[in-house]
């Protein structure tokens, strides 16, 4: 429990003028006073230091208050040190009267904090003594899209990125920490926390964002008891442009994928997507669908190698494969890539023959490669299997009210 803080009281004696002597205290009456006479007024604006936190207080934390305060007059000095003897900056109100230190206190360091004020004839002077608690552990966030990647600042990404806040350790008081993130916007968006897990928690708007939108994202978590004996080591930031909006439909009735930039037709592309069914391996099934859902466009690499054990099916297996595969554009963390293909081009627009990514011609995927940001739209439709989960990158495909029940602070 903290200790209370101690009040230091100086009275300022007021002397009352007689032809004999002036009164021991303001609220005594003299011996010369008469029975029922008054005493005089009583003293006006005494003047008092307040000091926050108390003496000996050692359950401190770098965000709690730490502050000087004067009942009258104005504050002389006030020196903080720590226990190396340097000194600690702070700033006083224009009319010092009050007093704050300008930078935050660190864990696990004692401080002394000596104050004097003024009023008039009176000067009064205290001095504290208080510690830091050390956090049995720290963590911090990093900023990273739903594929894992670090958010660069002052990118730009697509209408569809997805802030996820990752930190380091299981958070305990998820709602403490989400209390310390913040999304700012402009123009103003709806947007909302989810959280996955313990240690990661997304962000996304309501619906797409619109071109040009600036995002500033920030942690400040310094400080902040985040679960039992769990602290935040250190405030993060990033911020970020959001580019054209790019918006892709592959549509199995189809088996074309069209590409909007902006709300235009800027190409449609002939795909051969997942081919269905499903393989038992190690008492695993692995199903070949390229599932409906709303994805974004994570990362991409050319050339990317595609291992068919990275999702459970050994390479040496029926069907299992292991090849180089260029203009590869990922938009699932299972592997599911807009790629070039040219084994299945005879198939591509009217049979589907992947293992579930969207097979395209060497010029279509070579244009769709260097045409996408992350961050972009692709939606997938009338496909079979099961419907794209969020693991998987299918944060949009969440409805809001459900994805709304995922903040803590709900």
């Amino acid at each position: 429990m903290r200790t209370p803080p101690r009040w230091g009281l100086v009275v300022v004696a007021l002397c009352v003028a007689t032809l004999t002597a002036c009164t021991s205290s303001p609220s005594t009456p003299s011996s010369n006073t008469s029975a029922g006479a008054s005493a005089g007024p009583p003293a006006a604006n005494p003047l008092q230091l307040t000091i926050t936190p108390g003496d000996g207080d050692t359950t401190v934390t770098p965000t709690d208050r730490v502050e000087v305060q004067t009942s009258a007059g104005t504050l002389e000095s006030v020196v903080l040190t720590n226990e190396t003897g340097t000194r600690i900056d702070g700033f006083y109100t224009p009319d010092r009267v009050d007093w704050k230190p300008a930078v935050p206190l660190g864990y696990g360091r004692s401080y002394t904090l000596t104050a004097v004020a003024v009023h008039e004839d009176e000067r009064t002077e205290r001095t504290v003594s208080f510690s830091t608690l050390t956090p049995g552990t720290q963590t911090k966030p990093t900023f990273v899209s739903t594929g894992g990647n670090p958010l660069t600042d002052g990118a730009t990404y697509g209408v569809g990125m997805v802030v996820v806040a990752q930190f380091d350790e299981p958070i305990g008081d998820r709602a403490a920490a989400e209390r310390s993130l913040a999304v700012r916007t402009d123009p103003p968006v709806t947007g909302s926390w989810h959280w996955v897990d313990a240690q990661n928690v997304h962000w996304r708007p309501r619906e797409y964002y619109t071109p040009g939108t600036t995002v500033s994202v920030s942690a400040n978590i310094y400080g902040v008891r985040l679960g039992e004996n769990l602290f935040g080591q250190e405030d993060v930031s990033t911020s970020f442009t959001i580019g054209d909006a790019h918006v892709s439909i592959a549509d199995d009735t189809t088996k074309q994928v069209s590409v909007f930039s902006n709300g235009e037709l800027v190409r449609t592309m002939p795909t051969s997507m997942g081919r269905g069914g499903t393989e038992t391996v190690n008492g695993r099934t692995i199903h070949f669908w390229t599932q409906s859902g709303t994805y974004t466009v994570l990362d991409k690499a050319n050339p990317v190698i595609m291992d068919s054990s990275t999702y459970g099916l050994p390479v040496n297996s029926r069907l299992g494969y292991r090849q180089s595969i260029n203009y590869a554009t990922r938009i699932s963390n299972d592997g599911i890539y807009l790629h070039e293909l040219t084994d299945t081009i005879a198939q591509q627009g009217n049979t589907n023959m992947s293992a579930g990514c969207l097979n395209l011609n060497p010029d279509n995927a070579r244009w769709f490669y260097d045409f996408s940001v992350p961050g972009d739209i692709v939606e997938v439709r009338n496909t079979g299997g099961p419907p794209l989960e969020l693991w998987q990158n299918g944060d949009w495909s969440v409805p809001w009210e459900q994805w709304l029940a995922g903040s803590a602070l709900q």
